[in-house]
């Protein structure tokens, strides 16, 4: 399987024009998770939900067209897709004819899919294509919850630090949603800034907030990718705090025209609606 080191990530590309699917590079997940425990079937659901703000091909007639996509990832896939690779994919859209937009659509939830199970036995992912006709329809919130960022905290640890997560034992179970938008980590290959915001709900003992604040602070230093980097939150919650449910959920700002938005939770429930924060 495919290493990061290996990927188009930190390297001159060509701009391809014209359709390729060779372009995608998919990596398995199965290693980052080992280093985090998950050696066999994870403990959590959801799914990676990106978009894509950079999509154009041309009409039979050779007339550009223009759309955004929303892509939904199942985080049982065996692997994910690496994003300089999807975005070189992308482009090579930008000269090639299609009949009409589902045309373009199935094309790309078949490339995709492909690309996210090889390996493995054949799935699908979601794709949503919208035109400019409902561009003014795409909403901009921010995430829901009591913000953590109010709290005025000592911060000098900036590489994951899970001992920081503490509950507060002599206090009643609680349920709380908690968002900061303080989430920054670095890219795997280049080490570039990802910068995030992070919304945590949970059912359980009460964590303590302001050494949750102070671990998601420590991922400032950190090289992962954006689904890497949740599944560790969640997994350090999840083993640390012992809490009855959890949900973890990032939204990530974008990068060539893509942003990634992982989701993950202990239980079955439907994913967020993908809204793009302020940030985004």
């Amino acid at each position: 399987m495919n290493q990061p080191e290996n990927s188009p990530l930190g390297k001159p590309a060509p701009y391809i024009d014209q359709y390729d699917a060779s372009l995608l590079f998919p990596i398995a997940r199965a290693g980052k998770r080992a280093e985090i425990g998950i050696l066999g079937a994870p403990p959590f659901l959801g799914a990676d939900m990106w978009s894509a703000f950079e999509l154009s091909w041309l009409s039979l007639r050779g007339k550009p067209q223009v759309a955004l996509a929303h892509f939904t990832v199942p985080c049982e896939s065996p692997n994910i897709i690496e994003s300089k690779s999807l975005k070189l994919y992308l482009n090579s859209f930008n000269n090639t004819q299609f009949a009409d937009v589902e045309a373009v659509k199935n094309r790309l939830r078949a490339d995709l899919s492909e690309a996210l199970w090889r390996g493995s036995s054949p799935a699908s992912i979601g794709v949503k294509i919208l035109l400019p006709e409902w561009f003014d329809r795409e909403p901009i919130h921010e995430l829901d919850g009591l913000s953590l960022d109010r709290l005025d905290v000592e911060c000098n640890r900036y590489t994951p630090a899970p001992d920081l997560l503490k509950v507060i034992a002599d206090q009643a179970p609680v349920t709380e949603v908690l968002v900061s938008n303080l989430l920054k980590s670095n890219c795997l290959v280049t080490g570039q800034p990802d910068w995030g915001s992070v919304q945590i709900s949970y059912s359980g003992a009460a964590i303590e907030q302001e050494g949750l604040l102070q671990y998601l602070v420590s991922f400032r230093n950190h090289n992962e990718f954006h689904e890497q980097c949740v599944e560790r939150i969640f997994m350090d919650i999840w083993t640390r705090c012992k809490p009855i449910k959890l949900a973890v959920y990032a939204r990530y700002t974008r990068r060539g025209g893509l942003d990634i938005n992982p989701f993950r939770t202990s239980y079955p429930q439907a994913l967020p609606p993908n809204i793009r924060t302020a940030r985004q």
